[in-house]
């Protein structure tokens, strides 16, 4: 169990991030008073897209959902809210949009310098893509 009040000192984080070599981090906040540019990020985020990398996000206040595809295309909604972590494997599509409460302050965990690139669908050329695809075939 995460404590998200005391992020700062909780040792299971540590201890996921010593043993995941999550290296970098920040925190963004998600509001239209504190995010810049809000309305159009807010967009961007609900465009379904891919990373090349990871996307590893830990809700340390308010609440969002992350939609997924599942292995037949269809989404999956995975409500997020303060003390939750997730792992978005490389090459997956998905998208993010908060709930009524118009409000998420998130870590954001990455494994060496972070890559902020969205590739939007379609994006199944890229490896990542394949790499995420095989994983899905040989666990069918």
């Amino acid at each position: 169990q995460l404590d998200a009040d005391n992020y700062e000192t909780d040792p299971c984080l540590k201890e996921i991030r010593r043993a995941e070599n999550y290296s970098w981090m920040d925190i963004v906040t998600i509001h239209k008073d504190k995010l810049p540019n809000y309305e159009e990020k807010i967009k961007t985020f609900y465009e379904e897209h891919l990373h090349l990398d990871d996307e590893i996000r830990y809700i340390l206040d308010g609440s969002g959902y992350f939609d997924v595809r599942d292995k037949d295309d269809k989404w999956i909604r995975i409500s997020m809210e303060k003390g939750d972590m997730i792992t978005l494997p490389a090459g997956i599509y998905h998208r993010f949009t908060l709930d009524e409460n118009n409000y998420v302050k998130a870590m954001r965990l990455f494994v060496g310098e972070p890559v902020w690139t969205a590739y939007n669908r379609p994006a199944d050329d890229f490896p990542a893509r394949k790499q995420y695809m095989k994983f899905l075939a040989d666990e069918a």
